[in-house]
C-alpha cells in the first residue's frame, strides 16, 4: 500500500504532467496562430520560384541544342520561333478557340464521369457481388492507355461528338470509382458501426458517414480522373478532326503535325500543358488543401 507521502507525490506528479500537457498544447496553438489571433498564411516563394527556375533551365538547354545544330531548325525550332508562333495563335484568337473547344468538352465529360464513377464506386464498395465482378475490371481499365479506346469508339460512334465523350468517360470513370472504393475500404470500421447503431440505412450510411470519411482518397481519384479525362480527350482530338467536331487543342496539334509545322506543334503542346497546370493549381489544389486542413492532415499555414 502506498503511504500518504507517496500518494501526495504521485498526485503532484500527475498535476505537473497535466500542466505540462496543457502548456504544450497551448504552445502548439500559439505556433499555429499569428500574434493578433488570426491564422498565418505564408506565401511560399520557393513553390513559385522553383518551377520557374526549372522552366528557364529547360528553355536554356533547348536554346543551347539549337545553337549546337543538333537537329535542323525545321525539326527542332528555336524557342524564339515557337514563342512568336504561340503569340500569333493567341492574338489571332486561334489558341482561345481551341482552348474553349477542348476545355468545354473536357468539363462536360468529366462531370458526367464524376456522376457515373461515384455511383458505380458506391455500389461496388457496398455490394459484395458487384465488388467481385467489377473491381478487377475497373483496375484493368484504369491501367489501359486511353488511346486504346479511340479506334473502338471511332467505329461505334462514327466520329461524332459522342465518340469524344465516350473516350473521355472510358478513361476517367475507372479512376474515380476506384478512388471512392479505396476511400471507403480505408474508413475505420468503428465509424461504420456507429452509423449502423444510430439507425442509418445503407444509403444514409454511405452519404453521411462513408463518403465524408473517404473524401481525401476520393479527391485523389477525382484528380486522377481529370488527368485521364484530359489525356483521353487529347488522344480523341488527335485522331478525329472534322468541321463537325471543331478544332480543339488536339486538333491544332494534329494539323501542325500534318503540315510539318513544328512551331505550331510545340505551341499546341505548351497550351495543353498550361491548361492542365491551371486546372490543377486553380481547382484541385485549393480543394485538396482545404479538405486536408479540416482533417488535420496538413499544416494550417498551407
Amino acid at each position: 500500500m502506498p503511504t500518504r507521502e507517496q500518494s501526495s507525490i504521485q498526485h503532484t506528479e500527475g498535476d505537473g504532467s497535466d500542466v505540462d500537457l496543457a502548456q504544450l498544447a497551448g504552445g502548439l496553438d500559439a505556433l499555429d496562430a499569428a500574434p493578433d489571433g488570426r491564422r498565418r498564411h505564408r506565401f511560399d516563394v520557393t513553390g513559385v520560384l522553383a518551377p520557374l527556375a526549372v522552366v528557364v533551365g529547360l528553355i536554356l538547354l533547348w536554346q543551347l541544342a539549337c545553337w549546337a545544330h543538333l537537329k535542323p531548325t525545321y525539326i527542332v525550332p528555336t524557342p524564339a520561333s515557337v514563342g512568336s508562333n504561340l503569340w500569333s495563335l493567341i492574338t489571332h484568337g486561334t489558341a482561345w478557340e481551341a482552348i474553349w473547344v477542348s476545355v468545354h468538352r473536357g468539363l462536360i465529360g468529366f462531370l458526367a464521369s464524376i456522376v457515373i464513377g461515384t455511383v458505380l464506386g458506391a455500389l461496388v464498395s457496398q455490394v459484395a457481388l458487384l465488388r467481385k465482378g467489377f473491381r478487377p475490371l475497373l483496375s484493368a481499365m484504369q491501367s489501359l492507355p486511353s488511346v486504346a479506346w479511340v479506334p473502338f469508339a471511332l467505329v461505334i460512334f462514327q466520329g461524332g461528338p459522342a465518340f469524344i465523350y465516350a473516350v473521355v468517360l472510358l478513361g476517367s470513370v475507372p479512376s474515380i470509382a476506384n478512388g471512392l472504393i479505396g476511400g471507403v475500404d480505408q474508413t475505420p470500421p468503428l465509424l461504420r458501426e456507429a452509423g449502423t447503431v444510430l439507425g442509418a440505412g445503407r444509403f444514409e450510411l454511405m452519404r453521411s458517414v462513408l463518403l465524408p470519411a473517404a473524401l481525401p482518397t476520393y479527391l485523389t481519384g477525382l484528380k486522377q480522373g481529370w488527368s485521364f479525362a484530359w489525356r483521353s480527350l487529347m488522344a480523341a482530338e488527335l485522331v478525329a478532326t472534322s468541321a463537325q467536331l471543331g478544332t480543339g487543342l488536339g486538333g491544332l496539334l494534329s494539323n501542325g503535325s500534318q503540315d510539318s509545322d513544328m512551331p505550331t506543334v510545340l505551341s499546341a503542346i505548351i497550351l495543353i500543358l498550361l491548361v492542365g497546370v491551371v486546372v490543377e493549381l486553380a481547382v484541385f489544389d485549393p480543394i485538396e488543401r482545404r479538405v486536408l486542413r479540416r482533417r488535420g492532415l496538413t499544416s494550417s499555414s498551407l
